[in-house]
């Protein structure tokens, strides 16, 4: 890739979250999907907080855990979400700058939209269960989007959350705009396959017109993207379409996707699955900056799945150890 200041800029829901252990059990008498994404108001945000067990809060967000882990493997990064101006706000602005990335989006002043915040519900299996409400993640829009910034990285990558917030898809487009003008790549996410039924029509679109350069989903997405219960139909489809691919498949490790080629890659295991929490986010995390510094694509999915083992094996979404030093003592020249 040309020459850029920054590696990836992600774009994202900003949200902090709020993570506790439950039981099965728990999760049908609070009608909850196991292993769902769902959107919730204000008022059941606080009525399951009120419910959880004791908890702990960390800085979020599915393209902002992306960044982290960028950071953690000392690639040059930035961060684009919306925060309001109050305390969780201010917890995830620090936490952001505290890693390396730069954030300069301005917050919601007080009295608006309060931060985003996901109530995420752990099983003893390691599956999470996530309730998230937007608050302040639904103002962000197309004047957040600085475009000089796009244009120095080599590689914009967005979460497909962002179509909940029609003004976040206004920025998405400007972003993606500005970033092929430049020479620069985009990457997306399907992030949930409850997100990719509600916008099914315009991911197909992205990825048939060129928008998307590198599309990231896991088995259950795709599937849920091609409308079949066959993964290896699903992946024929995404042969044909995409230009390159990384699909997830849990403990099975991952497919690396082109017009040319489907590679498996096997996954990093690790001894217990504590939280899942991430490990989508995570191996993006991998996979983008070895593309974004030259990798081949087979090393990069490897490198993703060495950082997303990382991730699995403590609560919450972010790395517990710093990932470069991961790398380097797996033989990666980082």
């Amino acid at each position: 890739m040309t020459q850029a200041s920054y590696d990836v800029l992600g774009i994202g829901n900003a949200i902090v979250d709020i993570l506790a252990r439950a039981e099965d059990d728990f999760l049908v008498e609070q009608k909850l999907t196991k292993g769902s994404m769902r959107l919730v108001d204000m008022e059941e945000s606080a009525r399951l907080y009120a419910a959880m067990g004791p908890a702990i809060e960390a800085s979020g967000g599915s393209a902002g855990n992306t960044v982290a882990g960028i950071a953690s493997l000392a690639g040059r990064c930035s961060y684009v979400g919306k925060v309001a101006d109050d305390q969780l706000g201010a917890v995830y602005r620090h936490d952001m700058r505290a890693i390396g990335a730069r954030y300069d989006v301005a917050p919601l002043p007080p009295g608006t939209l309060p931060t985003a915040r996901s109530m995420i519900f752990i099983t003893p299996d390691g599956e999470r269960t996530m309730n998230t409400y937007l608050g302040a993640c639904h103002r962000l829009g197309p004047e957040d989007i600085d475009e000089a910034l796009v244009a120095d990285t080599r590689i914009t990558y967005f979460e497909g959350f962002l179509w909940d917030a029609p003004s976040a898809r206004d920025a998405f487009y400007k972003a993606a705009s500005v970033a092929h003008r430049s020479g620069r790549k985009v990457s997306l996410t399907l992030s949930d396959a409850f997100c990719v039924d509600r916008f099914r029509g315009d991911f197909t679109r992205l990825l048939k017109d060129g928008t998307i350069d590198i599309l990231f989903a896991n088995e259950a997405e795709l599937k849920s993207f091609y409308q079949t219960s066959s993964f290896g139909a699903a992946l024929d489809a995404l042969r044909a379409e995409c230009r390159v691919a990384a699909v997830t498949v849990g403990a099975e490790g991952s497919f690396v996707v082109t017009p040319d080629q489907v590679v498996q890659v096997p996954a990093t295991r690790v001894e217990q699955v504590v939280d899942t929490t991430g490990a989508g986010d995570l191996y993006a995390s991998g996979f983008l900056y070895g593309v974004a510094r030259g990798f081949a694509l087979t090393e990069a999915a490897a490198l993703g799945s060495l950082v997303a083992a990382e991730v699995i094996t403590h609560i919450g979404p972010r790395p517990a150890v710093s990932l470069v030093d991961l790398a380097r003592q797996h033989g990666y020249p980082l």
